[in-house]
């Protein structure tokens, strides 16, 4: 019984993860090559872009005064746009304890300002932490999120494990949660 409790604890807050997204979050269109050519740039001599630096984002963090700490990333094309974007794992700085962990995706700022979240896959105000994340070529982003079943549990010490993974489809990342260890 425990453990069915436990199962729908965590899929409700992973189903919240995937529905919550800071209300501007847009995905940027691709830059046509015809485009390129027009704005003065010879059709063949596309430098590659430079992946968005994730220390010099401004995330939608609330730290009371604290700064943001970076506390993993990865950089690849997500959303086969031909630009590269950076993932990052993000919490408040903390001397002692255990910050819930953001998990955010970042664009290149036009005119080369810093790097702007372009969506949100992992909410802090969801009290999770995130362990094994990864970013590969492919476009898949990948990491096991810790969580609480209730408030009593200390924060220390999550007592719920589920490894996800985002993928970009239709326009947006799509999470999808990966079968429990065990399960059939």
């Amino acid at each position: 019984m425990h453990w069915l409790t436990t199962a729908t604890a965590l899929a409700a807050v992973l189903g919240a993860a995937a529905l919550v997204q800071p209300p501007d979050a847009t995905a940027t269109p691709p830059v046509a090559v015809e485009q390129r050519a027009e704005a003065g740039e010879p059709a063949g001599a596309e430098k590659p872009e430079a992946a968005p630096d994730a220390e010099a984002a401004d995330y939608p963090l609330e730290c009371g005064g604290g700064e943001t700490e970076v506390v993993d990333r990865g950089s690849a094309d997500l959303d086969a746009d031909g630009r590269p974007e950076t993932a990052a794992v993000v919490r408040c700085a903390a001397g002692m304890g255990t910050p819930p962990h953001g998990v955010y995706v970042l664009g290149s700022a036009s005119g080369g300002g810093a790097p702007r979240v372009l969506e949100t896959l992992v909410d802090p105000a969801e009290k999770m932490n995130v362990t094994d994340f990864a970013v590969d070529d492919g476009g898949t982003i990948s990491a096991t999120l810790l969580g609480y079943s209730g408030p009593d549990v200390p924060r220390c010490c999550p007592d719920l494990e589920r490894k996800v993974e985002w993928h970009w489809r239709d326009g947006k990342f799509r999470l999808t949660a990966l079968p429990v260890p065990g399960s059939v």
